[in-house]
């Protein structure tokens, strides 16, 4: 463990550095009238002044020059000194950083081609490799140096997509450099350290005038470099062997999960529809969490807590051991699976979604997948049977440390478990049903189907290994475990399902006269059908105790009688009766107020027709 009081002088001199060097930065880029025009692929709305990265670099990777040891790479490379080329962290960090600034400070001032960026940030990040920095992810020398290229360019460019709303690559960036702060701490990685905490103050300083709503951008000179030094923290020099544990792959992961998730997503995406990934867009997932209802800020506080949330991951996984890892990392990295689902669900362009998968000749399988998704069920299902069993051990012996004892009893019976669990799964039917329309009896069929699993699997145990060494308690917490994420996760689809038909609602603002049965039916109608161009603001009722109630998540907003008040603070351009029949007097009152008012009026109506009465009318029609 390392003293720290004398790396807290770092961050705060790279915090008043950026402090006051970002105003001078952008006083500068409006006089020479350096600023980011609106465009239709960006989402600001104003013109806004560029190279923030300026203050960025000077402030953090100056200070750095002063701890990084050039002459001895100068040296090194005079003498040809035989044996693996390492070097300090801290020098390594400022020459990659530097050569990366001008490469942004460049791109920022005439714009360079995607392809000869990447052949720079090649280079860069084979530098690196050549200066004895590697993941040693892997044994083999070879195969890890080239995962590490991939994986400093790959960063690189994922923070530079990032930078695609107010605040946002700057707060998710400097989240990152705090967790990576705080693990180096522990593992007394002090040159590395020394990195995270300059990022820290200087990223830190500049959030203040970077966030929504932002007076400068950092553009490409402050987001290549920024990534660039974010990559190499996770990186180990050769000469130091490593313990191949799971905290050596998956802490790197979660501290930088949202650039990689948001990377991830919008490159596959736009590879599916027939788009370019290097062309800027507004398909980000920040940009998808506004379409949904969010507002900017709340986006953008939304993956601040997500890059939090996997940073605190990454930091119980680097303290635990193996075995207790699997707890965070699974649970985690599948919510944010779904989350891509349902992001990816957001119709952004105007263009068919996955236009290429579908035009594409794929096998059977893959048009399997892409339409009907039940190999995606199933998958989910594997996963969340094991992950529930394991925590089931968990719970039951974690906590008195005897789960090292049980582990193997754990492993050997989980293919048993997993056989019974999706047989009795697919024999109850699970598999027919349709997330997005689930209800209250597909619940009673997953309440079946997990039941019949956990007997099945009491009896494979008792017969194959009568019971010994096998607890009572683990198969009735699985059984909750299983029940509860097998429908919690179903129902989140339904659930996402109606809270985008409800915030991407577009349209009139409608009142639904009527807060019963009939107005439930014409709410669904209106939210689903989005030809009838109407929204739903809320409903009102004669009937006084329903008042101030809610249906469906709408409100109730009064009665009959409380109908011009309720116009008078709802911007509200017509009404919907629900019911085939109403009071006379009711209705005519009703009729006279929106006549009066100047709004619609309009009655749902849910009736058959003949077949054969049809087709006369098309026939007269056509005559």
């Amino acid at each position: 463990m390392l003293e720290l009081t004398p790396y807290l002088v770092l961050p705060a001199l790279s915090f008043v550095i950026c402090l006051f060097l970002t105003p001078v930065v952008r006083w500068t880029a409006r006089r020479l009238r350096l600023v980011e025009e609106p465009r239709k692929d960006r989402w600001h709305k104003k013109p806004t002044p560029m190279l923030g990265g300026i203050a960025i670099y000077c402030a953090a990777a100056l200070p750095l020059l002063w701890f990084a040891d050039l002459g001895s790479i100068a040296k090194h490379l005079h003498l040809h000194s035989p044996g693996p080329v390492i070097f300090s962290p801290t020098a390594v960090a400022w020459l990659g950083m530097t050569c990366l600034f001008l490469l942004g400070l460049f791109d920022d001032l005439t714009c360079v081609a995607p392809q000869n960026k990447l052949i720079i940030e090649i280079i860069v990040a084979s530098l690196v490799a050549f200066l004895g920095y590697r993941l040693q992810w892997v044994s083999s020398l070879t195969v890890d140096t080239m995962l590490t290229i991939v994986w400093i360019v790959g960063i690189t460019n994922a923070t530079n997509m990032l930078d695609n709303m107010d605040g946002l690559c700057t707060g998710i960036s400097l989240i990152a450099a705090v967790f990576f702060s705080l693990i180096l701490y522990t593992t007394a990685s002090a040159e590395m350290l020394k990195i995270a905490l300059l990022l820290a103050g200087a990223l830190g300083a500049f959030l203040i005038y970077n966030f929504y709503p932002a007076s400068i951008f950092m553009g490409d000179s402050g987001s290549l470099p920024l990534g660039f030094a974010l990559a190499i923290l996770c990186l180990h020099p050769i000469s130091r062997s490593v313990d191949f544990s799971i905290s050596l792959y998956a802490v790197p992961i979660l501290v930088l999960l949202v650039p990689i998730f948001d990377t991830a997503l919008v490159t596959s995406i736009r590879l599916l529809s027939g788009r370019k990934p290097s062309i800027g867009g507004k398909d980000h997932t920040s940009h998808r969490l506004v379409l949904m209802g969010l507002s900017e800020r709340r986006s953008v506080f939304w993956l601040y807590a997500i890059g939090s949330l996997s940073g605190l991951a990454a930091i119980f996984v680097q303290q635990h051991d193996d075995l207790a890892a699997p707890a965070v990392i699974i649970p985690l990295f599948v919510s944010v699976t779904l989350m891509g689902v349902y992001l990816a669900q957001i119709k952004v362009y105007p263009e068919k979604d996955l236009c290429l998968l579908r035009s594409s000749r794929f096998t059977p399988l893959l048009k399997q997948v892409a339409y009907k998704r039940q190999l995606f069920h199933v998958t989910f299902d594997l996963v969340l049977v094991s992950f529930s069993y394991y925590l089931s051990y968990r719970l039951r012996f974690g906590f008195t440390g005897q789960f090292g004892t049980y582990f193997q009893t754990f492993l050997s019976s989980l293919p048993a478990i997993i056989i019974c669990k999706l047989a009795a799964f697919y024999s109850t039917g699970i598999y027919k049903g349709m997330w997005r329309y689930i209800a209250l009896s597909d619940v009673f069929v997953y309440l079946k189907a997990t039941l019949l699993g956990t007997l099945l699997s009491l009896a494979a145990v008792t017969y194959v290994y009568r019971f010994s060494s096998f607890s009572k308690g683990v198969f009735i917490i699985d059984w909750f475990l299983t029940t509860a994420f097998l429908v919690g996760f179903r129902l989140s689809f339904r659930f996402f399902r109606e809270v985008m038909k409800r915030k991407t609602a577009e349209g009139e603002n409608v009142l639904i006269y009527g807060a019963g049965q009939g107005g439930q039916l014409v709410l669904r109608e209106i939210l689903d059908n989005r030809h009838l161009f109407l929204r739903p603001v809320g409903f009102i009722d004669d009937d006084t105790m329903k008042v101030g109630k809610r249906l469906l998540g709408y409100p109730i907003m009064g009665t009959g009688t409380e109908l011009e008040q309720v116009l008078k603070k709802h911007a509200i351009s017509g009404v919907i009766i629900s019911c085939r029949r109403m009071n006379e007097v009711n209705e005519k009152k009703l009729v006279e107020t929106c006549s009066r008012e100047g709004i619609f009026l309009k009655r749902f109506v849910i009736g058959l027709e003949d077949v054969h009465l049809l087709k006369k009318v098309v026939r007269e029609k056509e005559a």
